[in-house]
């Protein structure tokens, strides 16, 4: 059911205007977690939750704007992925790695759910079962294809899609039980694709035969553990953000060239305290990393700091050079590029904002700021 009938009624039909008055709008879709808050750097759940829910924004508006709310179960446990958008922009899968414990209110436990809305309505179509810990999900290019990883049971789940309806088409075991695999890509023409496992710090690819997918024995050592995962536009590299530090220790980044037969890793840089999400743009060029920078820890740890940082990098070749650095609100998660790779919607989940930056192939310029109902937690986009 729509989060609040009469505003997400005018927020539908503000959409529907929005996407008849141009073919260039740009809907992305931010999945917003109102069960967990920070408490001096601890994850808690507030005295009073609030709704899970889904927001689009129009990131081809100048300033980018909301247009439209939907409830729907989420989580910002896992990679800020747990959201999916169809190629063609018609529908959205979000998963659901958490839910409150219905035995105690103040904890909270695997989920399995995943969503599909439809974008245009405004609905949630169908709720479908995955694994536990139902995290990072992807859709293939042709879009025929969904991947969900089950981070609290070492597998991924494989859906096939048509007209908007998703179907089961079974389980994939891609490590241990303890393994936590955190996000699918697809790549390679949709024949191939890579499971980060940010547990046993591997990345591990997967051979995509239509609906039938396998675990390969190709495994990449990109860092320690490998989290958010990510490639876009000609999919010739992949990045691999790392969050084995700790919060303590200084993590990486990593750029997984994809040509070869098998894929290698063939550059790591530092970025600072818990990669969280990263996202690579349309074009191919750039890779923007939303670094936490001690923002979601205690404030008498040693690395705390008020804010966090969003930072671009562009693939040179086969190594990342940083071009631009800005700092944004604490805890942050996912990042999300306009198609034209000018501009940056950037989650932070303390302030229940999406901040919009402007880039220009030098600098990051602060556009506004996006207010949400609950904390954003993942974010994507229609993806080339």
């Amino acid at each position: 059911m729509p989060v609040r009938p009469l505003l997400a009624a005018v927020l539908a039909l503000t959409l529907a205007q929005t996407l008849a008055g141009t073919g260039h709008a740009q809907i992305a879709v931010s999945a917003n977690d109102g069960k967990q808050v920070l408490d001096d750097g601890a994850q808690v759940v507030p005295a009073h939750p609030r709704p899970d829910s889904v927001s689009l924004i129009d990131l081809s508006a100048s300033p980018p704007r909301i247009v439209g709310e939907v409830a729907a179960p989420t989580s910002v446990i896992g990679p800020p992925s747990s959201v999916a958008v169809a190629p063609d922009g018609s529908f959205a899968l979000v998963t659901s790695a958490r839910r409150i414990d219905p035995a105690d209110p103040t904890r909270i436990v695997p989920d399995d759910l995943v969503s599909i809305i439809d974008l245009k309505t405004l609905k949630v179509t169908a709720t479908l079962h995955a694994g536990a810990g139902a995290s990072g999900v992807s859709i293939n290019r042709a879009g025929t294809l969904a991947m969900v990883a089950n981070r609290a049971e070492g597998t991924v789940s494989v859906f096939t899609l048509a007209d908007g309806v998703a179907a089961p088409a079974g389980k994939v075991k891609v490590g241990d039980p303890d393994s936590s695999p955190a996000m699918p890509i697809f790549f390679d023409g949709d024949r191939r694709a890579l499971v980060s496992r940010d547990h046993d710090h591997r990345i591990v690819q997967l051979a995509v035969d239509g609906a039938k997918v396998t675990l390969t024995s190709v495994s990449l050592a990109a860092g320690l553990r490998p989290y958010q995962i990510d490639t876009d536009g000609p999919r010739r590299f992949a990045v691999s953000g790392n969050i084995g530090g700790g919060g303590r220790d200084v993590d990486t980044i990593s750029l997984i060239d994809l040509a070869p037969p098998v894929p290698v890793v063939v550059d790591t840089v530092s970025v600072g305290l818990t990669p969280e999400g990263l996202k690579m743009s349309p074009d191919g060029r750039y890779v923007a990393v939303n670094v936490n920078e001690g923002s979601n820890l205690s404030t008498k740890a040693p690395g705390y700091h008020l804010q966090g940082l969003v930072q671009v990098w562009r693939i040179d070749g086969r190594r990342l050079v940083k071009v631009a650095q800005a700092p944004v609100g604490a805890w942050g998660q996912g990042v999300a590029w306009s198609r034209d790779s000018r501009r940056l919607l950037v989650q932070c989940m303390v302030g229940q904002t999406v901040e919009s930056f402007a880039f220009d192939g030098r600098k990051l310029r602060h556009e506004a700021t996006l207010a949400l109902p609950a904390g954003p937690a993942a974010i994507r986009t229609a993806e080339p």
